[in-house]
């Protein structure tokens, strides 16, 4: 069965493309089967395991999950209603269990929708709120809302889910599931059913948290990768970033203080700069970031100001996307991600980026047009940024080729 890629509401059709990072958080219209969502799983698996071998790494996962949403709740109970993000948060752990739970299903050959049939409400009615056939989440619940509890019933279903959830994991560690798939199937089928009632309590819609973890996976681990349109493709051609730029950084060193010039075509760009730290860090050069930001995202308000290429005949383009807070936030990126960069080599042995670095970048960039752009370009954008930043740092100077069509830095040596 091919799993596709889900549409935003209201669109029809069979095409089959991948979600925009503005897109990940919206509702879709076509109905989520079980088994549709547990062959994605096993799609957007980046365990390199395979089958029942990876069973013991996916129950982890699960574990941990459950875990997360415990913490969740623990937060919003000590901190109240300064835990701004309870609600998402909780809604994205629910996913996330979800996605745990089918893939392990589907490891040793259970269809979610099976599991689903036997998540009956009592011994007296053996359907599930009156279903007789259970295919989508949306038949699992009551509920459509996602406006998540912190109610002492809810703290007591999660609870369960942990025991549950343990007992799963005792079951498994201890032997008792080796040649025993029916055992395996009851103590999923226990685990998921905790599941929808912990959700049911949170007033949680397992169909909503499995569509955004749907998206959440589509923008970090694409199956098909889309760069999008150009932000400034429709304004005029002395409004848009050129697609084809020659940089040139140089190492200058007068009355004791080192500074870097950028130039293009033989003219600087922008004032000079220092690291303006008492420990000196090479941040002189960081004007990398922007060109890598511009190269592979299209977006760098910082470089549209530097190069005069704001989009100035549409003002309320020019203010908010072009202006001074726009550029304050790419500032305020690159160097958030200095200091996490700085610990870790400045990512010489990197080759992908942890995942909860890249929810606080998208986080950053919320509101802006760049909100567009998915996580997996945000990670080559700051992976390519790094590379020739530390070509820089090893040369002190160099040339740099922004190719915008391509997405790409080439680094040459002068």
């Amino acid at each position: 069965m091919r799993v596709r890629n889900f549409r935003p509401a209201g669109r029809k059709g069979d095409d089959y493309l991948p979600l925009s990072q503005s897109l990940l958080f919206e509702d879709v219209g076509d109905v989520l089967q079980l088994d549709e969502y547990q062959d994605f799983t096993a799609i957007s698996d980046r365990s390199g395991l395979s089958g029942a071998d990876g069973l013991g790494f996916v129950l982890l996962g699960l574990f941990g999950e459950v875990g997360s949403l415990l913490s969740a709740l623990k937060k919003k109970k000590r901190d109240k209603d300064a835990y701004l993000a309870y609600e998402a948060a909780v809604v994205e752990e629910f996913g996330d269990a979800l996605w745990y739970l089918a893939n392990a299903a589907g490891r040793v050959g259970l269809r979610l929708s099976d599991l689903a049939g036997r998540v009956v409400a009592s011994r007296a009615d053996w359907s599930y709120h009156g279903q007789s056939v259970v295919r989508t989440f949306a038949h699992l619940q009551n509920t459509s809302n996602h406006a998540a509890s912190a109610s002492t019933a809810f703290e007591q279903r999660l609870i369960e889910l942990a025991a549950k959830t343990g007992g799963l994991l005792d079951s498994y560690g201890s032997g008792r599931i080796d040649n025993n798939r029916d055992r395996l199937a009851a103590d999923l089928v226990e685990v998921f059913r905790a599941l929808v009632r912990a959700a049911d309590d949170a007033d949680i819609s397992l169909d909503i948290a499995a569509r955004r973890n749907v998206a959440k996976s589509e923008g970090r681990w694409p199956r098909e990768k889309v760069w999008g349109a150009s932000f400034d493709e429709s304004f005029p051609a002395h409004e848009q970033l050129l697609r084809h730029m020659v940089f040139d950084f140089s190492e200058r060193t007068v009355n004791g203080s080192t500074f870097v010039v950028l130039e293009m075509n033989g003219v600087n760009v922008g004032d000079i700069l220092t690291d303006n730290r008492p420990i000196e860090d090479d941040y002189r050069f960081h004007d990398i970031f922007h060109l890598a930001h511009a190269a592979v995202l299209g977006w760098s308000p910082t470089l549209r100001a530097l190069l005069k290429r704001k989009r100035k005949s549409n003002p309320l383009i020019d203010r908010n996307e072009d202006g001074a807070r726009a550029i304050l936030i790419e500032e305020g990126i690159s160097s958030w991600i200095f200091n996490h960069a700085s610990r870790a080599m400045f990512y010489r042995l990197t080759t992908s980026l942890d995942f909860d670095l890249l929810k606080s970048v998208r986080d950053f960039a919320q509101g802006y047009e760049v909100e567009a752009r998915p996580m997996w370009q945000w990670e080559v954008a700051i992976l390519e940024g790094y590379r020739v930043f530390r070509l820089l740092k090893e040369h002190r100077r160099g040339r740099v080729v922004v190719d915008l069509d391509e997405h790409t830095l080439t680094f040459e040596t002068h």
